[in-house]
Formats: C-alpha cells, structure tokens, sequence
C-alpha cells in the first residue's frame, strides 16, 4: 500500500525558508511523478510543482520559478520542497502526491495523481 507522508511545515516569518519532506513507501515509484500541492483556507488545491522520480526532471508552474525547488533522495525514497523567500501568501497545507503518469504538462493537474499524503501546515507571518 503505498504511503507518502508530509513533514517539516511549521512557522516562518516572512523571507525565511523552509524545506519540506515527503516520506515514500509502499512500492517502488520508478516511472512515478511526484507532486506538491498546497491548499489554503477556502481555497482550490493549487500545483506547486513535480519532479520525475526516474530521472529528477522537475515541472513548475510559472508563479513558482525561483522561489520553489523540488528534489529527490531515491536511495532514501525521499522527495522535497525547498522553499526560499516566503511570503504570507504561501500559508496553506501542502501536500506530497504521487502519480503513475509520467511528468509533462498534465501534472500540473491534481486529477493525475492516484496517491495523496495528509499534508503538514506551513504559515508564513508577516
């Protein structure tokens, strides 16, 4: 059964940073896209971006280019979201999706993914 498991949310004052973590198991993800996410409250989920987990290529939308980097660690079934000059805007829940699609313009989509972690709250104060 696979899991994905968000950790590393928590408070920032704004133009701190912070590093996200999604823990991955249940199977091996080869071919997998794995997602960020991010809802806000009363808000519709929103991409944050996505990496290939086969070979690191990355996906972002264009309203998170030079502030948000996604990685991954396979050995350690690791994925991640750094996350650089934070703004009181990027408060939300994000969350770690995964997806049996490969990664291309369709991931941006959160009907692609098959898998979903229960998200970890980050709150950036002004």
């Amino acid at each position: 059964q696979v899991q994905l498991v968000e950790s590393g949310g928590g408070l920032v004052q704004a133009g701190g940073s912070l590093k996200l973590s999604c823990t991955a198991s249940g199977r091996t993800f080869t071919g997998y896209t794995m997602g960020w996410f991010r809802q806000a409250p009363g808000k519709e989920r929103v991409f944050v971006g996505a990496i290939s987990w086969s070979d690191g290529r990355t996906y972002y939308p264009d309203s998170g280019k030079g502030r948000f980097t996604i990685s991954r660690d396979n050995a350690k079934n690791l994925v991640y979201l750094q996350m650089d000059s934070l703004k009181p805007e990027d408060t939300a829940v994000y969350y770690c999706a995964a997806s049996h699609a490969a990664l291309d313009s369709g991931s941006r989509y959160s009907t692609t993914y098959h898998y979903w972690g229960q998200g970890t709250q980050v709150t950036v104060s002004s």
